[in-house]
């Protein structure tokens, strides 16, 4: 393993360990939740937009393994201050730069539980104008 892979390794252990914007809000705009029927990671988001659709908090809440929570631990921090439109470009590769290691296939789903669940509560939101359904 390169010294570069065991630093990324380091961050996904430290998000694992002390994920940052771990958390509920009771009320929020946007609120999905999801699982990975194969492992059994679970991953619910919760974000507040202002007025102009842009992100103004965000937390989530879950529990698995160290990819699964440190990937969502990531994605909720690249969120806060990006504007709605922007939050719906983020792409598979945007989590796995963020991870910074290889993830074969099967942990993949891990990976990217996180961004499922948000792309979920984004597009209950946009057909309902919420999606608080936790």
């Amino acid at each position: 393993m390169s010294a570069e892979e065991m630093v990324y390794r380091e961050n996904i252990l430290a998000h694992y360990r002390e994920p940052q914007n771990f958390g509920e809000f009771e009320i929020a705009d946007i609120c999905n939740k999801g699982l990975n029927p194969l492992c059994g990671d679970a991953v619910e988001i919760f974000v507040r937009l202002n007025g102009d659709k842009v992100v103004e908090d965000v937390r989530f809440k879950g529990s698995g393994c160290a990819i699964s929570q440190a990937s969502a631990s990531m994605l909720t921090e690249t969120l806060k201050g990006k504007s709605l439109e922007e939050v719906k470009n983020i792409s598979k590769e945007d989590i796995l730069g963020m991870l910074g290691i290889p993830i074969g296939p099967v942990r993949l789903k891990c990976a990217l539980l996180s961004l499922r669940v948000l792309e979920g509560g984004i597009v209950k939101f946009e057909e309902n104008g919420v999606a608080n359904e936790s």
